[in-house]
Order: C-alpha cells, then sequence, then structure tokens
C-alpha cells in the first residue's frame, strides 16, 4: 500500500521512506502543504502521515480541510508538539492518531497498521466489480474465483478504475498513480498499461471491460461491447 508522508526535515524524511519501504509500505515524500494538497487531488493513499510545522503554513489546517470535504483518509500526525492541548486540537481537527517526536519507529509502523486495520480501511482493501475481485493489499486478482498474475503497473491502473468504477478516470490521474510523483512518463505509457490490462481481463474471462472515453480517460463496467 502507498503511503503519502509529509515531513519537511529530509533527514529524517528519508528515513521514514527507508524504513517504511522495509516495512512493505510504499512511501512518498513531500516536504509542503501546496504539494501535499496536489498529491492527495491526483494520487489514491491509503494513509497519511503528516508532520504539522510545514515551511508554508500548519498541517492543522490541511487536516482541517480534509475533513470538511468528507475525506476520510487515515491520518497519523508526527509532530514535535508534545502538548496536551496541542494532542487535544490535533483529535478535534481529524487526526485518527498522534505520535510525538522524538519516536521509536517500531510504534509508528504499528500505529499505522492499527489504522489500516479499522473496518473501512479493509472494505478499502477488497475491491469488486462483476466477477473480477482485486486485494489492494496482496494485489491479489480473481476472476471467477481463479486466481489471476497481473503486472505491478496494470495491477496499480486496475485499483484505481476499480476505485472509480462508474466515474471516468482521467488519463493524468492514471500517470501519477502510476508514476507516484516521480520519473518521466511516456507519451503512450497509460496506453500501453491499459492495453496490458484490457488483455489480463479478456484471457481471464472477467465480465467487465475498460472503455476509453476519448478526450477524458477510462471507464471500467459491464457491457456487452469492448473498447
Amino acid at each position: 500500500m502507498r503511503v503519502l508522508v509529509v515531513e519537511d526535515n529530509s533527514e529524517l524524511a528519508g528515513l521514514l521512506a527507508s524504513g517504511l519501504r522495509q516495512a512493505g509500505y510504499e512511501a512518498d515524500i513531500l516536504g509542503s502543504l501546496a504539494e501535499t494538497e496536489l498529491a492527495l487531488k491526483t494520487v489514491d493513499y491509503a494513509a497519511l502521515i503528516l508532520d504539522l510545522g510545514l515551511p508554508d503554513g500548519d498541517g492543522v489546517n490541511l487536516l482541517k480541510a480534509l475533513r470538511m470535504s468528507h475525506n476520510a483518509l487515515p491520518v497519523l500526525v508526527l509532530t514535535a508538539r508534545s502538548g496536551v492541548e496541542d494532542k487535544v486540537k490535533g483529535f478535534k481537527s481529524g487526526a485518527d492518531d498522534y505520535l510525538t517526536k522524538p519516536f521509536a519507529f517500531h510504534e509508528l509502523v504499528a500505529r499505522l497498521e492499527a489504522l489500516l486495520r479499522r473496518p473501512g480501511e479493509r472494505h478499502r482493501r477488497a475491491l469488486k466489480l462483476g466477477n473480477v475481485e482485486y486485494n489492494a493489499e496482496t494485489r491479489e486478482l480473481c476472476v471467477a474465483g481463479e486466481t489471476r498474475g497481473i503486472a505491478g503497473r496494470e495491477s496499480v491502473v486496475l485499483e484505481l478504475l476499480l476505485r472509480r468504477a462508474g466515474s471516468v478516470v482521467p488519463k493524468q490521474l492514471i500517470e501519477d498513480e502510476i508514476y507516484a510523483l516521480a520519473g518521466a512518463v511516456g507519451s503512450n505509457a497509460v496506453e500501453v498499461y491499459v492495453h496490458r490490462l484490457r488483455k489480463t481481463l479478456t484471457d481471464a474471462g472477467a465480465d467487465v471491460s475498460i472503455k476509453t472515453v476519448r478526450g477524458l480517460g477510462y471507464l471500467i463496467g459491464k457491457w456487452d461491447s469492448r473498447s
């Protein structure tokens, strides 16, 4: 699962990224509110680890904005603000958990895992449409009850489409999700991965397919014709 870490201390950010990846997570690291707001609009994260003292503002304001927009993304606040009033303010602003610096890394991972075990998150991991089931945690694809192999980036595309089933997913959003805010994107990269995903689903006998909505993006659903 991919988590977003917002931390402006580059040394600590690097340690967090390395540790989270060793713990089995994909971690994107950002250091400002502006970058974070853009990332949250373009990437579907499993959780957010949020520092409060950022160079362009207070992380509490971002937290409040998330909750006012009814965004239920799990948020673990990681901050040097250790006072009781600071913690109360953090929880009232919408934090799911609050950990103060300095901290033990294994405790951070344990708290993150606890957030992701909550019922709402379990539901988000299991995605189903027609006879297609995809587990976002194990990256396991099942079609008509049979497990099928799926390549890494195709699985990212499939998860993104299934989470937004019934809505058009913009091509740019898919590019951002695939490359996780880093790396150059080829002009036809998305088309290639969508083509491969279509073949995977067709070969497996899926009763869902992916349509191209010209000029907009892609849409997954159940219909007779395939585009």
